[in-house]
């Protein structure tokens, strides 16, 4: 037994000492590549910024933060300024891997002044330096302490212009950046506002992506940050298949998107009943609106009832019948709680309507 406590504490000093050496390369490593990267020519700067690359990416976090702390961060963003392409390219794909589920990183590079030479990077023709740019934004973005910083430089913007114009992944990026990005005003007296300009590609993004999807209750959330204006609320109406994509989100949405997308239509038809409740009834809302009363979030519920209280007085709604609204009500009772309980739950649906009138008239 003593001879067997010998070996373990042999092989643990064995471990201990595989692990020193390991570390100490690890550290002239970087020392090498921090020297290259700040007294090295062009080539030998971009060589030492696709090695800290590859470094990074196969890093644990743990060692990606040690890589972080190190002075690589800063000569990194200075090659962001680099008027060569190639230069910006390196550095922008090192910076991204030290970055990757990383806080403290994030953070560091955001306080070495990346965020100026990143927006400049959006602006640019180059469409693999913009998309590498979009990313790099989303990921810097996702620290809360660098969402102020990154606002107040102007990317909201910018960030605009790559949904109306970038590549497909760039948009996909520039909607998680500006939703994250959107996080930071709730402690604020002044929320973000976005461009109506960006009605038109968000609309064609969430025709395309599944409605309970996570990218859905992000394209939604920047839609309802939109429509607290009366330019984006047009926009939105104006928008080809904008109402109507919204009410197939009500009706098949995830509890966050189905929130967001009633928000957004109770929104329009609270500013202008008139303007907008035909256009909403038309698109065929009131089986999904009358659905969200009864499987909805609280909030969702609320303002599904309350949109259903403006729609209510239209020429639309008169023309349907009480049987034919009797028999939406039965239906989705059905389909949520079961043929067994959908005559209790369509009466009470039912009732409920009753009562708002009463209560409204």
């Amino acid at each position: 037994m003593k001879q067997e406590g010998r070996e373990e504490q042999e092989d643990e000093i064995v471990f201990d000492r595989d692990s020193e050496t390991s570390n100490h390369k690890k550290q002239i490593l970087i020392f090498q590549l921090s020297q290259r990267l700040i007294h090295g020519d062009l080539l030998s700067r971009i060589e030492a910024a696709k090695d800290l690359r590859k470094l990074a990416r196969k890093s644990s976090p743990k060692s990606r933060s040690n890589l972080g702390a190190s002075s690589l961060i800063q000569p990194l963003v200075c090659m962001l300024l680099s008027p060569n392409l190639d230069a910006r390219e390196a550095s922008l794909l090192a910076l991204l891997n030290l970055a990757s589920r990383n806080e403290r990183n994030k953070i560091k590079i955001v306080a070495a002044g990346a965020i100026p030479p990143l927006l400049e990077l959006l602006k640019f023709q180059n469409l693999s330096l913009r998309e590498l740019a979009t990313a790099a934004i989303l990921t810097l973005s996702a620290a809360a302490s660098n969402k102020p910083v990154i606002l107040s430089a102007g990317a909201t913007s910018l960030l605009v212009q790559i949904l109306i114009s970038g590549s497909v992944q760039a948009k996909v990026d520039a909607v998680t950046a500006l939703y994250y990005l959107s996080a930071c005003t709730e402690n604020e007296n002044c929320p973000m506002m976005l461009d109506p300009g960006a009605v038109a590609p968000l609309i064609d993004l969430l025709k395309e992506c599944k409605k309970h999807s996570k990218f859905a209750e992000k394209t939604t959330s920047l839609l309802q940050i939109i429509s607290n204006s009366d330019e984006g609320r047009t926009a939105i109406s104006n928008s080809d298949g904008g109402i109507l994509t919204l009410v197939q989100t009500v009706e098949d949405g995830s509890l966050v998107s189905t929130e967001n997308a009633v928000g957004v239509l109770l929104s329009m038809c609270q500013s202008c009943r008139e303007t907008y409740r035909e256009p909403i009834l038309k698109e065929g809302a009131i089986p999904g609106l009358l659905r969200l009363t009864v499987e909805g979030t609280a909030e969702a519920q609320d303002r599904a009832r309350r949109l259903l209280d403006l729609l209510r007085d239209s020429p639309q709604e008169k023309r349907m019948s009480s049987t034919d609204l009797e028999r939406i009500a039965y239906k989705i009772a059905a389909e949520v709680d079961g043929v067994g309980q959908a005559a209790e739950t369509a009466k009470r649906l039912m009732q409920e309507m009753v009562q708002r009138r009463l209560n409204t008239a």
